[in-house]
């Protein structure tokens, strides 16, 4: 795999921290700037917003720009937007800043996915995808311990800055290790959601919105479970989500080498395992160390699901696949806001603590049967699953 790469996965190692980190650090934040907690955790709903409002606006804004040039652009304002967090001296401006920092996210895992896939040859397209991808796999199991970690000993403001240095080093290596990726012929915003015609690509965001629900049904309220249910300490509980970014960053590499495949059977296959994931987990939380082993497989089966559904979309939009792939981000967060809203609702109603993974279950297999019928329509076409190359001399001078 070109250096390449490796920058991009820093940068999103840099976004995947600051993203998660948060949600650790809202004590302080809340303790620092005279708020409470639940006031705080508007920060958490700012930066989400960021990523639903910045996807399609500022990959529509740059459809026209060299790929490189627009990912530099997109690090750079993320980097901008962590440190406009750390100097923020009240919570209106940090709130604000926060959205700011949201902006770029969606737009460039879109660019910076297709990008990935052009740089790779066209076996390797989806394990490219996976490779920057495990930048933000990674950030759940060191940066956002470490993060979470200095913000507690030396100030949340400390922990920012850490992730601008991050921010900062990504939009040097990509400047510098990023070849150049011309926009494709006839690229606009009239090209990019003509491909928004396809219904092929409705599903595969369907397929999202619905699938990927199931996974955040459960991690939303995942320590609750782990402390009274399986009776795990708050450092207990901080390690078994450590292992848990262990089984996303696994889940990620396999769904990229499973894509490259067979794309198809991979993404049914993979919800389909979720689903069994997560209903294994009603049965297993009250055992610890069998809690910790299922909770693996969880962070593993449900985000193999990310580089298998992120190729496919970029394969039915492949003519103008860049705000088509900055979309599926903002399938992802309604996945979340479903995810953890239906959570909710089955805890309001007495139904237990395990009650959203059950909910989790049946959501992701929901995924899996939107995703088999998506399928079982798109036999006919047998279209190719490689996504076309902007540049073929880019992709043979790599590899």
């Amino acid at each position: 795999m070109p250096l390449a790469l490796l920058a991009l996965a820093l940068t999103a190692f840099a976004i995947g921290t600051t993203e998660f980190a948060a949600m650790g650090l809202l004590p302080q934040v809340a303790d620092d700037l005279a708020v409470s907690v639940p006031q705080a955790g508007w920060l958490i709903s700012m930066y989400a917003l960021g990523v639903v409002i910045g996807a399609p606006l500022l990959t529509a804004a740059a459809a026209r720009l060299p790929r490189k040039r627009v990912l530099v652009g997109l690090a750079a304002l993320f980097t901008l937007g962590n440190l406009l967090c750390a100097v923020a001296p009240n919570f209106p401006l940090l709130a604000a800043a926060r959205l700011i920092t949201g902006l770029p996210h969606g737009a460039f895992f879109g660019a910076g996915a297709v990008a990935a896939a052009e740089l790779a040859a066209p076996h390797l397209r989806a394990r490219a995808v996976a490779v920057m991808f495990s930048g933000l796999t990674v950030a759940t199991i060191l940066g956002v311990p470490a993060a979470t970690l200095l913000g507690q000993h030396l100030g949340w403001r400390s922990a920012m800055l850490v992730v601008v240095g991050c921010g900062a080093v990504g939009t040097l290596a990509l400047a510098r290790l990023l070849p150049e990726l011309p926009s494709r012929p006839g690229a606009g915003l009239r090209s990019e959601l003509a491909s928004f015609r396809s219904g092929q690509l409705w599903l595969a965001l369907g397929t999202v919105v619905t699938g990927c629900a199931g996974l955040f049904a459960c991690y939303t309220y995942i320590t609750p479970v782990l402390t009274e249910v399986s009776g795990f300490s708050g450092q207990g509980v901080t390690v078994v989500l450590a292992l848990f970014g262990v089984g996303m960053t696994i889940g990620n590499l396999i769904g990229g080498y499973a894509a490259d495949r067979a794309l198809r059977p991979s993404i049914s296959v993979a919800f389909l395992l979720m689903a069994l994931a997560l209903g294994l987990f009603a049965f297993t939380a009250s055992t610890p160390w069998a809690a910790a082993l299922t909770v693996v497989l969880i962070g593993t089966c449900g985000f193999a699901t990310v580089p298998t559904v992120q190729t496919l979309v970029m394969q039915k939009a492949r003519t103008a696949p860049t705000l088509a792939s900055a979309t599926v981000q903002g399938a992802f967060n309604l996945a979340n806001a479903q995810g953890a809203y239906l959570g909710s609702v089955a805890l309001s109603a007495g139904l237990g603590w395990l009650s959203p993974t059950v909910v989790g279950s049946g959501l992701a297999l929901t995924g899996c049967a939107v995703a088999t019928v998506a399928w079982a329509l798109d036999r006919p076409a047998r279209q190719p699953v490689a996504v076309e190359p902007a540049a073929t001399p880019v992709a043979e001078r790599i590899g």
